[in-house]
């Protein structure tokens, strides 16, 4: 059931996760359940940021992981837990950025911080 994926929209990523659980994964774990797996790929992309840009080492076991790996496995159980909770997440994205567009529009310019 691999599915070309290009220029993927949300609402079609939502689909294509949840006929990928309905025909492949059998049935959507609790949202408990994915929680836990939420938490535990956000570990294992925390592993390999902290060894690529941060100040640790690479060991053997960490050489087999990839940043975008990781990244879609948080894609996915953040989907899935939207698709079993009836949350659109292109609707809830875009009232986010209207949120954060509002209440931001002057603070990160103004923030002397990230001045260069």
């Amino acid at each position: 059931m691999t599915k070309e994926v290009v220029d993927i929209t949300i609402a079609e990523a939502q689909t294509t996760v949840d006929q990928w659980i309905q025909t492949i994964g059998v049935r959507y774990f609790s949202e408990l359940t994915n929680l836990a797996q939420l938490t535990e790929e956000v570990g294992e992309l925390a592993r390999i940021m902290s060894r690529t840009y941060g100040d640790q080492s690479f060991k053997s076991s960490d050489l087999k992981g990839s940043l975008g790996d990781e990244l879609a496995d948080i894609m996915f159980v953040v989907i899935c837990i939207a698709n079993q909770t009836g949350v659109d997440l292109t609707d809830a994205l875009k009232q986010n950025l209207d949120k954060k567009t509002a209440r931001d529009i002057d603070r990160h310019r103004d923030n002397p911080k990230l001045k260069q």
